[in-house]
């Protein structure tokens, strides 16, 4: 894998959809993939633009028209059963409720209530979410949770726009499954990736 910092342009930042597409400019021939990256935005800047914190399977190549490739190295991710690390995590803690006011779907011939995505606004909520998405390869040790403002986005080619509620883990957390845990790093944590969330930034103590 691939550690870059990213400067995107102010008028590529504003909105955070915008913000994924600028960033897919540095996969050229790739457009059509899978994302195969996560970012987390470090700064952002009134009228100077986004500082980003880019991890990619794929080499990303800066050209002229992309944003720009401040620095990069390549990043081996060899972790250990036992380890213990301090992490980084912009999350978006939700959790998915039926709701029948949004009509149905079928799946294999059964009719079930549509379903939609509610922001968990409680710490104790927004832990044991955290929780249970590393329950499979970590145990948390420290936790700090740092709430942000809501995250606003539109979709100009579909007319639409939403919002997320994101929020800043920072802690240490114990390896327990190595191999699950450097299988899911490339993956990321949770929903919103397309938004900056997922990336699970690692130092060693």
């Amino acid at each position: 894998m691939y550690l870059s910092k990213i400067h995107i342009p102010w008028h590529q930042s504003q909105n955070p959809y915008q913000l994924h597409q600028a960033l897919w400019q540095l996969f050229p021939g790739f457009e059509d993939a899978d994302r195969e990256f996560l970012f987390r935005v470090e700064q952002l800047q009134k009228g100077m633009g986004a500082q980003v914190l880019l991890q990619s399977v794929i080499q990303p190549q800066s050209g002229e028209q992309s944003p720009a490739l401040l620095a990069q190295r390549e990043y081996v991710l060899n972790v250990q059963s036992g380890q213990r690390l301090r992490f980084r995590l912009r999350a978006n803690p939700i959790k998915t409720i039926k709701d029948s006011s949004k009509g149905t779907v079928e799946k294999k011939g059964k009719t079930f209530n549509k379903t939609v995505r509610v922001p968990l606004l409680h710490e104790e909520q927004q832990q044991a979410w955290l929780e249970r998405k590393l329950q499979a390869f970590a145990q948390l040790e420290t936790l700090i949770m740092q709430p942000e403002p809501v995250l606003y986005f539109r979709k100009a080619k579909e007319g639409r726009s939403g919002k997320i509620q994101t929020v800043l883990f920072d802690g240490i957390l114990t390896v327990t499954d190595a191999e699950a845990f450097n299988s899911q790093i490339p993956k990321g944590i949770g929903p919103a990736k397309a938004f900056g969330c997922g990336l699970l930034s690692l130092a060693r103590i």
